[in-house]
């Protein structure tokens, strides 16, 4: 990539983000309270299905973290720095998990609704689009479309849902409600649940298809929270660099201190968005969320399928490496557990890897146990050259 520099000032810097949704790396000390005892995504499906092809991740110290031979790794990539992180936040969500990368750190954990959602929220949901809601409880997104989308068809009303993470989710047929109609929906229950009820996100799931064959489109939207403080985005980007981020990133932000948000359906899309932008975007911030491992795999219990998409990842890797330039910084990270092997199909409550390569950076350093997942942000502002976020402390020493 070519270096963009003025006359009188110095190279621009970036950082470029990537998040492997549900990668963690062991269970916390508190796992027990969360019934994640034994879970550890990443080595429990490297034990399972390796050794993998994932030369890239290695070489930018992976094996190093999960505790497992280094065989099939490319020569070390100089300027390594690798470790784990763990959460301050309680819970095991995605949007806590976000936002403390990003340097917000909850006090408390988003409401969770193991037995489905009280009466006064449905009552207050169902009054306010006109019609009764089917389901109520937590279940796999793919299951309860196949239980109640014939009945869905037949009466028109939307199917409710949530699961162990903090969310509301409703599931439409595009032929029962169009995209607007259901996003409608969530906006009108997104304004239901709040105060004691806010959950982290209310989660528009369309999807098309005749009884017995059902699928999810790409339709998916998200819709947050306000972040309850300043996040890394609105740092860099109340700095005047670019913001620029794929997929479901800019929703878990609730669209704030975006400047560019590219949509895109699956991990290689993603990928390619990245890459896109790298040629784009000279300074800044790139931020992409590799979302197929949590929700195609490790929430299917499909351990096969996650070991299959690391080796599509590490492919995308070398080429996302390759667009790296001398004033960039790229950081890997997860932000929770969701391990494909275990009984559950939730979110596991599990240390994340870090990662951090740049071809500037003079040392090779393993980072051991950071203790906060903001650690992440303090370092992206280090690098930036910007005032330090409110939470974390930088681990990158130039």
């Amino acid at each position: 990539m070519t270096k963009h520099t003025h006359e009188h000032k110095p190279p621009l810097k970036r950082v470029i983000v990537i998040v492997l949704d549900g990668a963690g790396v062991g269970e916390l000390p508190d796992a027990g309270k969360y019934g994640d005892r034994g879970a550890n995504t990443l080595k429990n499906v490297l034990r399972k299905h390796g050794p993998l092809q994932i030369k890239n991740l290695n070489a930018l110290g992976l094996a190093h973290i999960v505790g497992l031979p280094e065989a099939e790794a490319a020569e070390n990539l100089n300027g390594r720095y690798y470790g784990r992180m763990s959460p301050k936040s309680p819970g095991k969500d995605t949007t806590s998990g976000h936002w403390e990368l990003a340097g917000l750190i909850m006090d408390k954990p988003f409401p969770v609704y193991p037995g489905g959602f009280p009466p006064q929220i449905i009552e207050a949901f169902e009054s306010s689009i006109g019609r009764p809601s089917l389901g109520n409880i937590a279940a796999s997104g793919t299951e309860i479309i196949n239980d109640l989308g014939s009945k869905h068809l037949k009466t028109g009303f939307p199917i409710v849902y949530t699961s162990a993470d903090s969310v509301f989710q409703i599931a439409a047929h595009e032929k029962v409600a169009p995209n607007e109609m259901l996003y409608e929906w969530c906006n009108k229950a997104r304004k239901i649940l709040s105060g004691e009820h806010a959950v982290g996100r209310v989660i528009a799931r369309p999807f098309k298809g005749e009884e017995g064959a059902f699928v999810r489109t790409a339709g998916r939207h998200d819709y947050s929270l306000d972040p309850p403080g300043k996040t890394l985005l609105d740092l860099v980007s109340d700095a005047g660099y670019p913001v620029a981020v794929i997929g479901k990133v800019s929703d878990i932000f609730a669209h704030r201190g975006i400047t560019e948000h590219r949509p895109a359906a699956n991990n290689d899309e993603i990928a390619e968005q990245l890459i896109s932008l790298a040629a784009d975007i000279p300074a800044g911030m790139l931020w992409a969320t590799f979302g197929d491992f949590d929700t195609i795999y490790g929430h299917r219990n499909d351990s096969e399928g996650f070991a299959q998409a690391l080796e599509r990842f590490d492919l995308k890797l070398a080429k996302i490496l390759a667009a790296l330039g001398e004033q960039d910084l790229l950081f890997i990270t997860a932000d929770h557990g969701c391990d494909p092997t275990f009984p559950t199909t939730d979110h596991t409550r599990e240390y994340v890897p870090i990662i951090a390569w740049g071809h500037s950076l003079p040392y090779d350093v393993n980072l051991g146990t950071r203790n906060s997942y903001a650690d992440l942000s303090a370092s992206a502002a280090y690098w930036l050259e910007l005032e330090p976020p409110q939470n974390g402390s930088s681990f990158i020493s130039l």
